[in-house]
């Protein structure tokens, strides 16, 4: 049985706050919105003049005085470039080599340019580097301005004028840019698995009944398990639940890591998606942990061999090109759908190494 790919391969992941800079409007407003960024986890702020310029432990705060940046505790000055012609390029650059921080900001044309701009900074020689940060237009932007060239800027700068705005921002920095690989593997054989320590994932999500976490056994090929949204005649649908498997299995994280089961906590972001469907992050409300039944699940890929220990019950279904079917309802030569991943990890970071998993 051969597997079956969707385009695409996995690439960069969320957007940690740490790399976003909240421009404030000046006076009350701006206070106002950066204690509110504060407390929605925002540390890096660009304000002009009359905004909030108060540092703080753990807060950078940069003030923007027509096209010089300044920090508040001394130092030499960043400096503002505007970018309209590919000849604009080459003097961001130079103004790296000489400055702590220089902010861009593109008319017209931004995703190209940014690419150039980034691919020069990459080949120049090696020297004194500064801080590339990029103006984006819109909330829609920032990610995509973070990840040109699976590196993207420095920083993105966002000017916001309301709580909303960074609301939303919020709910755009939580959705991860993944391009998932789908595979489809074939069932070699359903056993039972013995009793052993199952984990249930309680999400502070509302999944849909074909949504669900992916889990397996071995790092290379994780299994759609999904949630439990239908539930079945004999209890409730728990949509916020996924019953994803023994306690040594994998997961995806949204940061393109994986998991031990075991190892997740409240707060955690992991990765749910529909079949061949676009991904989107929720986070973990908690963990249930119970010794139960097994059913053993092994699967192939050609000659590469993958399992997962799932709960032999009604409400516990992997997903099949078809849809969710329960694991008591599989047979060998069924297909299911999964997602394949970089083998060779450490501390579920992938590594460039030979590995074998069994």
């Amino acid at each position: 049985m051969h597997a079956m790919e969707a385009p695409g391969h996995r690439v960069s992941t969320t957007v940690e706050r740490s790399r976003v800079v909240l421009e404030l409007p000046g006076g009350a407003l701006g206070t106002r919105l950066r204690a509110y960024g504060e407390r929605r986890g925002f540390r890096r702020f660009l304000v002009t003049s009359g905004g909030p310029s108060r540092s703080a432990e753990g807060r950078e705060v940069v003030l923007r005085r027509g096209a010089t940046l300044v920090f508040p505790g001394g130092g030499a000055d960043g400096e503002v470039r505007q970018v309209e012609r590919p000849s604009d390029l080459p003097g961001v650059i130079r103004a790296l080599s000489s400055r702590p921080l220089v902010l861009v900001v593109f008319s017209g044309e931004r995703v190209i340019p940014l690419e150039n701009l980034i691919a020069m900074r990459q080949s120049s020689p090696r020297g004194p580097e500064g801080a590339l940060w990029v103006q984006a237009p819109s909330i829609e932007t920032v990610p995509g301005m973070l990840g040109a060239l699976e590196h993207g800027s420095d920083a993105a700068v966002l000017l916001v004028h309301s709580q909303e705005e960074i609301d939303t921002l919020e709910r755009h920095l939580e959705h991860p840019r993944l391009e998932l690989s789908w595979k489809v593997a074939q069932v070699r054989r359903i056993v039972p698995g013995g009793i052993g320590e199952r984990v249930v994932v309680d999400t502070t999500s509302l999944l849909r009944p074909d949504e669900g976490l992916f889990v397996g056994s071995q790092g290379g090929f994780l299994l759609l398990v999904a949630s439990e949204a239908e539930g079945s005649r004999y209890t409730r649908p728990r949509p916020f639940r996924v019953n994803a498997g023994a306690v040594h299995s994998y997961t995806l994280l949204a940061d393109g890591t994986t998991r031990y089961l075991t190892e997740l906590e409240a707060g955690d972001q992991v990765v749910v998606a529909p079949p061949r469907g676009r991904p989107r992050a929720v986070r973990v409300g908690r963990l249930k942990i119970e010794r139960r039944p097994f059913a053993l699940v092994e699967t192939s890929i050609g000659s590469r061999r993958y399992t997962l220990f799932a709960q032999e019950a009604e409400t516990v279904r992997l997903v099949t090109p078809r849809g969710p079917r329960p694991v008591q309802e599989l047979h060998a030569k069924d297909r299911l759908l999964g997602v394949e991943l970089p083998p060779a990890r450490h501390f579920g970071m992938a590594v460039q190494e030979t590995i074998e998993e069994r």
